[in-house]
């Protein structure tokens, strides 16, 4: 019997000669972004805006993800170099390869994952493998022909045995018989295992009695923002740091919750706003069509808040501008001798790319300098301060007519 098909001819028909023909606005990649803001705009017939919704929010949530838990890394790493270290770990290739690329946008410096480096220029970093020293009869051995092999770049993995007793002076010895007469110096020693403050302090210790100074110490081991930032409070002593699991999957916090919905249809070349309204507040939308502005103060060069308003607002840098919170509208704040950005460029006009994205590098500068405008204490990892995202006072009163107009009474 044959098996009925899911959808009909015509549409099908439809399917094989389809044409995307939407317009799309979003915030450039690599901006910091905020809750109940819209950071994608998509214009066009409906059937269109809902075919890439999946993928909006597939791409959308998982870069801002590993972006996010990556830049929380190398903030906490302060100034030290994070090397992503995930792909064993991560979610399937693509979550591997496109997860590279995001930590990279989120300010590491490069990655284990070497397909990273051919599809996108993110330079390849890495050390050896246990599995290299425990082929040898020795680590001694295992050691010298690493050395032999890289010897201007050189950074041995001690931990196989034992970092102290064995690790770190067989690291030496190789050092003094094999680096420095072929005329370089040791890159560095990995430290995978054990109690990285400890075991740091007494490694470079070592290091320096040996006249190794400037060899590096790289660490390891399950790491993310909390640990690294405990154990240099701890005084470890580490030059940069090697992350895998706890980046790529972005263990502390799994979920990047971007939602897409229908905010506003047009009739008759008029643009209606639609809203949805929940139990749980949260998920109450900010309705019609948007855009964003993000106010910085002229003095300090840092973010004062961002204003979500009508497409066709302006905000006027040379007035003075009141903000106001959404839900406590007592709340309010005068501001003055401010830049007001746009937040929501043209991606496509109707169907057709208008944005040229720029070089990875490019987007990775843009993030650190973005994201270097927001205040420390909005960066906190426990209880950070709160960043206002407001409403313009046409966008408030219209939202507040559609929650009584929807109401159930």
């Amino acid at each position: 019997m044959r098996k009925k098909k899911m959808f009909d001819e015509t549409f099908l028909q439809y399917l094989k000669g389809f044409r995307f023909t939407c317009d799309v606005w979003a915030m450039p990649e690599g901006t910091p972004i905020f809750p109940n803001e819209p950071v994608v705009t998509v214009r066009g017939p409906i059937i269109e805006a809902q075919f890439v919704e999946t993928m909006i929010l597939l791409t959308i949530n998982h870069q801002s993800l590993i972006a996010t838990k990556a830049n929380r890394i190398v903030r906490a790493a302060g100034g030290r170099g994070v090397m992503e270290f995930g792909s064993r770990r991560a979610q399937g290739y693509d979550g591997a390869i496109y997860g590279a690329r995001a930590a990279y946008i989120g300010g590491c410096i490069g990655t284990a994952c070497t397909i990273a480096e051919r599809e996108f220029g993110i330079p390849a970093l890495g050390t050896m493998a246990h599995s290299w020293i425990q082929l040898f009869p020795n680590e001694l051995a295992a050691f010298r022909a690493y050395a032999r092999l890289y010897p201007d770049n050189c950074t041995l993995l001690v931990d196989t045995y034992s970092v102290l007793k064995s690790g770190v002076p067989n690291a030496i010895k190789i050092f003094r018989e094999e680096i420095v007469p072929r005329g370089f110096r040791p890159k560095g020693i990995r430290i995978d295992s054990g109690d990285i403050t400890y075991l740091s302090k007494k490694a470079r210790k070592m290091l320096d009695e040996a006249g190794f100074e400037d060899c590096q110490i790289v660490a390891s081991n399950s790491l993310d923002e909390f640990i690294i930032r405990d154990i240099l409070v701890q005084g470890a002593q580490v030059d940069s740091f090697g992350v895998g699991e706890r980046l790529i999957t972005s263990r502390s916090e799994p979920v990047f919750g971007g939602v897409y919905k229908l905010v506003a249809v047009e009739e008759n070349e008029e643009i209606v706003p639609r809203i949805k309204i929940s139990e749980n507040v949260e998920k109450v939308i900010n309705p019609g069509f948007k855009q964003v502005w993000r106010l910085f103060d002229k003095e300090t060069g840092k973010a004062i808040a961002d204003v979500l308003t009508m497409h066709d607002e302006t905000i006027d840098e040379n007035k003075p501008y009141e903000l106001f919170d959404p839900e406590f509208t007592w709340k309010r704040k005068t501001v003055r001798n401010f830049r007001a950005e746009k937040l929501l460029v043209p991606i496509f006009n109707k169907g057709e790319c208008v944005y040229k994205s720029p070089a990875l590098k490019e987007i990775r500068d843009y993030c650190k300098e973005k994201t270097d405008a927001l205040w420390d204490e909005v960066k906190r990892f426990e209880n950070p301060h709160r960043y206002y995202v407001d409403l313009s006072v046409p966008l408030w009163e219209m939202k507040e007519k559609l929650l009584k107009d929807y109401s159930i009474k």
